[in-house]
């Protein structure tokens, strides 16, 4: 016999009454009848129950067996009793009748909480156990899903002829958005590697290489700070480049592997491909936002023009945005008051107008007076409106105004149930503004400063800089931005008076992307790429609201490790090693 165990726990069947078997597993539960002790063995695959015989000796030590101890059983399995069948289990109709019991790993300290029953319990406990928290059922089969979606985007990959290359981990420090995280070099004093926050430069490296479709399941590290949807420290996406590929040629690949990867392993609607493609512009007027949930039909209308000539100081100066909502006519003044709570509390507003359409196509709240007739109609035209509907009002400053209106756009919706739960549906957001104003006016790049602009060297010659459009796109389903891409600039000279447009001098190109840069001098290929995040994929796919559910050993959202200890202190050996000497100041 097998030195653990012949079966798993979920495979003992009616068919296996009479045989040996030999099960090993941790031990859940303990049910002590007095004559007879029950026990549930659970391991990766399932549970099965145990009984003792009615030896006093033997009930004796099962009862006194810690639960989640590591077991080793020896039995026969039999028929349960009528009156224990467990329809739940798929080892619900037999037990095993138990003739040896091993201790293989006893429990010696208390629990800090119930396995299989965390929900309630702090996170940052769950945290430092989370070798406990993983034996529940609901983490155990998130990692199973994570394990499985990434096999079949692999699959998905290979399919497609796209070649798995695995791209450094310590490499150089470049300026890509987000902190570096550094690593000081031992035998270069002074110096240090920093880990990829992408593998953005060698996969463009590899396309100048002649590597024509390359993936890898990649890991990314970034010091910034967490989120629901982000994980600090590292995450890893789906990394992916074409050579001699458009915009159009990334989009034929990602559309089919995202939709089948949703079908597989959800039960829910997946939006079929093409999918929806909205402008940056257009997505901040309609949704307020560039990661817009369209599973919410409501939409954002701009009326500023009618404002211009109306009397309503409050709006005077500003953009103004409406969100009509249809047949609210049953809500009470309640929900409206709530909303404008919401918007103030919350959202920090300064408050949120709104009227009520009535039956004879009247206004009714507190601007109703301020709105002439002709203003009235248009916005019932803009917005499609009859009696029965309501709009809300969001005036403030660009920028803001966006920021406002898609915040309550979204609550507007969860409020009044308008979202569909049981679908996913993805968009593309495109037409990316190349550059932007920071908070000191400066222009910067929006989004990927290895884009192509639309219209290439010509526009960045004779275009504004805030007017260039870029060759980027997000991915977005369900309001979470699964992934960024574009078009590469490969050509050196677009190159520089792209990054000199955004405040770098030739010489800091050729110094911070030596390698590309150099590369390109080499005859390289048009080339595009995206890299889908696989732990954003999967939190959406697992139905959970915070991405550290998906993840096996996550940091908390102050990028602290609680089961490791990190970031802990280091000797001093271990500085002088590696150069460092250091200098904090106690707060």
């Amino acid at each position: 016999m097998e030195t653990f165990r012949t079966h798993k726990c979920d495979e003992l069947r009616l068919e296996d009454v009479g045989k040996k078997v030999k099960i090993s597993g941790f031990l859940e539960t303990i049910r002590d009848l007095g004559g007879l002790v029950f026990l549930d063995i659970r391991d990766m695959y399932g549970v099965t129950q145990a009984v003792t015989s009615g030896k006093t000796e033997e009930v004796d030590f099962a009862s006194h067996i810690p639960v989640e101890s590591a077991l080793t059983i020896e039995g026969t399995v039999k028929k349960r009793d009528e009156e224990t069948i467990n329809p739940k289990l798929k080892t619900g109709l037999v037990e095993v009748l138990i003739e040896k019991i091993e201790i293989l790993g006893k429990r010696t300290n208390e629990l800090p909480f119930s396995v299989g029953e965390a929900d309630n319990v702090r996170e940052d406990l769950r945290l430092k156990y989370r070798f406990l928290d993983l034996r529940g059922k609901k983490l155990k089969e998130n990692l199973i899903l994570r394990a499985k979606v990434i096999q079949f985007l692999r699959e998905k990959m290979i399919e497609r002829e796209f070649l798995e290359v695995q791209t450094p981990i310590l490499t150089s420090s470049s300026p890509e958005g987000a902190r570096d995280y550094l690593v000081p070099s031992r035998v270069h004093p002074g110096k240090f590697y920093a880990l990829p926050q992408a593998p953005q430069q060698f996969k463009q490296l590899l396309m100048v290489s002649g590597i024509d479709r390359y993936f890898q399941i990649a890991p990314c590290f970034r010091d910034e700070d967490a989120r629901a949807d982000r994980s600090p420290g590292e995450f890893y996406q789906l990394d992916l480049e074409m050579s001699f590929a458009s915009q159009e040629d990334v989009f034929s690949v990602v559309e089919p592997v995202m939709y089948e990867t949703f079908t597989k392993f959800s039960g829910k609607k997946v939006s079929q491909y093409p999918f929806k493609r909205i402008s940056y512009k257009e997505a901040m007027l309609k949704y307020g936002t560039d990661k817009p949930d369209l599973r919410n039909p409501l939409e954002i209308v701009d009326v500023s023009d009618l404002f211009e000539k109306l009397e309503l100081n409050a709006f005077k100066g500003k953009i103004v945005r409406i969100i009509a909502v249809h047949n609210v006519k049953d809500e009470p003044r309640s929900f409206f008051e709530g909303m404008t709570d919401y918007a103030i509390k919350d959202l920090k507003a300064k408050g949120l107008a709104w009227l009520r359409i009535m039956e004879d196509r009247s206004f009714q709240g507190p601007i109703a007076k301020f709105i002439d007739e002709e203003s009235k109609e248009k916005m019932l035209k803009r917005t499609n409106s009859k009696e029965g509907d309501a709009i809300f009002f969001i005036a403030e400053k660009s920028g803001r105004v966006e920021e406002l209106a898609g915040e309550i756009r979204e609550e507007l919706g969860k409020r009044l149930g308008l979202i569909d739960e049981n679908s996913f549906e993805f968009c593309w957001i495109i037409d990316f503004p190349m550059y932007e104003l920071d908070e000191r006016g400066k222009i910067e790049f929006s989004h990927n400063p290895f884009s192509m602009p639309q219209g290439g060297l010509e526009v960045l010659k004779t275009k504004k800089p805030l007017e260039i459009l870029a060759y980027q796109y997000d991915l977005v389903c369900n309001g979470i931005e699964l992934s960024s891409g574009a078009v590469r600039n490969h050509d050196p000279e677009t190159m520089i008076k792209a990054f000199e447009i955004a405040g770098y001098t030739k010489q800091d190109v050729e110094v911070k992307f030596k390698a590309l840069f150099n590369a390109f001098h080499y005859g390289a290929p048009p080339h595009a790429g995206i890299a889908p995040g696989v732990d954003r994929i999967i939190m959406l796919l697992a139905n959970t609201q915070t991405i550290r559910d998906v993840i096996a050993f996550p940091m908390t959202s102050k990028a602290e490790d609680l089961l490791m200890g990190a970031p802990g202190n280091v000797t001093e050996e271990q500085l002088r090693e590696i150069h460092i000497k250091l200098d904090i100041h106690e707060k």
